[in-house]
């Protein structure tokens, strides 16, 4: 499987009888799954299908589905208006007779809006069924070609999220070196302030005090244990990439896990090259978080 996008479009024509129809779909990011749907009037009984289809294919995103339909011109034929053509001819009559006028012109009569309108002719229930189905082979054709949009998107987002871990590994290991240097850092840090602290002095602090401070130190600027958790969540990401499907929401709480360790590291530094690598670090996971926001 590979890993989707949540952004897509779609569209798709088509015709049966006498009918034309265009189909289409949006998807943008979401939280869940967020179906809406634009259909003529007198056509909602394929919204229930297509969320139930969409539903099916997708797992989050906001998705819109619209329906255009129009009647060929060849369907089409014209119906008069007789009540409002008699009403206008015997008006028109009435005031040629008070003015000695001529009587009413035919075509302008007919010419005056509502007189002439446009009719859809009746279809019988064989031809309806058979546009419903072939409208209905439309939606399910349109909502594959959103799931391929949404792939290809998907694929296009794969190298920079890959290139994105390669980046927080290579900041581990380096945290991971300067990490290693810290315990002798530390000491001989803490025997310099003691020393500026005695001034010279012959009073001296116990060996077996002075490294019970250093102890301390090490334990509170230790930062082991977020390395091999920050190596672990690389590796998960790792494996959930290479297994695809609908991954977005795991990688999202991955992040969160990223940002973590990566403060904690910030915290615990005992020397500006392993904050500088923890800040680094936060923002290749922030840019990290970025894409995996597009995911579904």
């Amino acid at each position: 499987m590979t890993i989707a996008s949540m952004t897509g479009f779609a569209r798709v024509d088509g015709g049966e009888g006498n009918h034309t129809w265009i189909w289409e779909a949006r998807s943008v990011n979401g939280r869940g799954l967020d179906i809406r749907c634009r259909l003529p009037q007198g056509h909602d009984e394929f919204e229930v299908q297509a969320r139930k289809m969409a539903g099916e294919k997708f797992s989050r995103g906001n998705i819109s589905i619209g329906l255009t339909l129009r009647q060929t011109s060849g369907d089409a034929h014209y119906v008069i208006n007789r009540e409002l053509l008699d009403q206008l001819v015997e008006t028109a009559n009435s005031l040629a007779a008070e003015s000695n006028g001529g009587p009413p012109a035919l075509d302008r009569l007919l010419g005056v809006r509502g007189v002439v309108e446009a009719a859809e002719r009746e279809e019988n229930d064989a031809a309806r069924q058979a546009l419903k189905t072939a409208m209905l082979d439309g939606l399910r054709q349109l909502l594959d070609e959103l799931d391929t949009t949404r792939g290809e998107e998907g694929g296009r987002i794969l190298p920079a999220l890959e290139g994105q871990l390669g980046t927080i590994e290579t900041l581990c290991e380096a945290a991971e070196k300067v990490g290693e240097a810290q315990p002798a850092a530390l000491k001989a840090k803490l025997e310099k302030q003691v020393d500026e602290l005695l001034d010279g002095g012959t009073r001296e602090i116990p060996p077996e005090r002075l490294a019970q401070e250093v102890a301390m130190l090490l334990t509170k600027a230790d930062v082991r244990e977020e390395i091999d958790r920050l190596k672990a969540h690389v590796e998960a990401a790792r494996e959930l990439l290479d297994g695809g499907g609908a991954i977005g929401r795991r990688l999202d709480f991955l992040c969160q896990e990223f940002t973590r360790e990566a403060n904690t590291i910030c915290s615990k530094a005992a020397d500006i090259e392993l904050t500088n690598i923890g800040l680094e670090m936060k923002a290749a996971v922030e840019q990290f978080r970025e894409q995996v926001q597009n995911l579904e």
